[in-house]
């Protein structure tokens, strides 16, 4: 029985061509930034989100925290949703690492922040308070379902930090799913902002690494943190070859996923025990309620996964399922009947 692992799309493995890429991978030193298999990688990313400069990285988490890390000093207040990754996800890495303030402000449907409250908290020159340094969004939003945030929306948000002094980070770890999704050109969706980082390793489908992107003198800055955090690497042209390929040959199939997604998510809501709420599924993340109340939420993801189907319990009544590259029409289908299956058991 073929295992349907709908986790995360962090779970996908490279593809063919991304083997062979990093089998013929031509390597150097990137400490010595000698890597030249790396820096098509980061010139070629640069290049796509219409920023000066990048810096492969090892995960999203470090991409962000570095982020943080060369916009900021330490003392300086960061503003964020209250569920964004950087708030719930990342160890708290800001503030141990960072001597940074988190302030978190209510995401709207949308993964954006109102632009009323973010006014509010926006602190100024006050010898009582933490500076208002930098404003953190994040495209697609995780919890908010995969929602992607438009350039509109981006831009308004922007426009309002930017107006009191302050830079703005895209926690872009979906970026391209939101671009996918929202049929638009992915430099409409950073075009507003300082810094983005994006994943390799998420739906595009690489085995490590993300892209940090932004202006030149950032970028300098971002690579002493990254050194400082024991993110320097070596020969790890061997990675960035995935990355390459990544770019690519794995955005323009994010529509798959997506409509994928979406034939889980109605699937899912033809069954008696489960909700989803299918106008918030527009990429590649389905959020679905358990209803069922006859069988505990530890007992469904354990049940769930014994007759084959892997699901993330994110809290509550509440579960996640993503769609990604190894995982076709024909997959989601035997999830959603053993999924059946098992609520009509009950």
């Amino acid at each position: 029985m073929k295992v349907v692992d709908l986790r995360s799309d962090t779970v996908t493995l490279p593809s063919p061509a991304m083997l062979e890429a990093m089998h013929r991978a031509e390597l150097g030193d990137d400490g010595r930034r000698e890597d030249p298999t790396v820096k098509r990688l980061e010139e070629m990313a640069a290049e796509r989100l219409g920023k000066e400069a990048a810096l492969f990285v090892v995960s999203g988490i470090m991409g962000n925290l570095i982020s943080l890390l060369s916009h900021c000093r330490r003392g300086d207040q960061v503003i964020v949703g209250d569920l964004s990754h950087i708030f719930l996800d990342e160890q708290g890495g800001a503030g141990i690492v960072g001597g940074l303030q988190l302030r978190p402000l209510a995401n709207q449907p949308d993964g954006g922040i109102s632009l009323q409250a973010l006014e509010a908290a926006i602190e100024g020159d006050n010898v009582h308070h933490a500076r208002s340094r930098l404003l953190c969004l994040e495209n697609t939003h995780n919890l908010c379902g995969g929602v992607p945030l438009s350039r509109g929306r981006t831009r308004e948000i922007a426009s309002m930090a930017d107006g009191h002094g302050m830079l703005v980070h895209l926690d872009g770890a979906r970026i391209f799913n939101a671009a996918v999704a929202l049929g638009v050109d992915v430099q409409e969706l950073t075009e507003s902002v300082d810094s983005v980082m994006f994943c390799l390793s998420k739906g595009l489908a690489a085995p490590v690494g993300s892209i940090l992107c932004g202006s030149r003198d950032f970028i300098d800055e971002a690579r002493r943190n990254r050194r400082m955090l024991g993110g320097q690497m070596r020969q790890s042209g061997v990675l960035a070859a995935a990355g390459i390929v990544a770019l690519r040959e794995m955005v323009d199939r994010l529509g798959e996923d997506h409509r994928n997604a979406r034939y889980l998510a109605e699937g899912l809501n033809d069954i008696a025990g489960v909700t989803v709420e299918l106008e918030r599924v527009q990429t590649n993340i389905v959020m679905l309620n358990l209803t069922n109340l006859r069988v505990s939420p530890v007992e469904f993801i354990v049940r769930s996964e014994k007759q084959g189907v892997k699901l993330d319990w994110v809290g509550g009544n509440r579960f996640r399922a993503v769609t990604h590259y190894g995982v076709e029409r024909e997959d989601v289908g035997k999830a959603l009947d053993r999924i059946r299956n098992l609520l009509t058991e009950i």
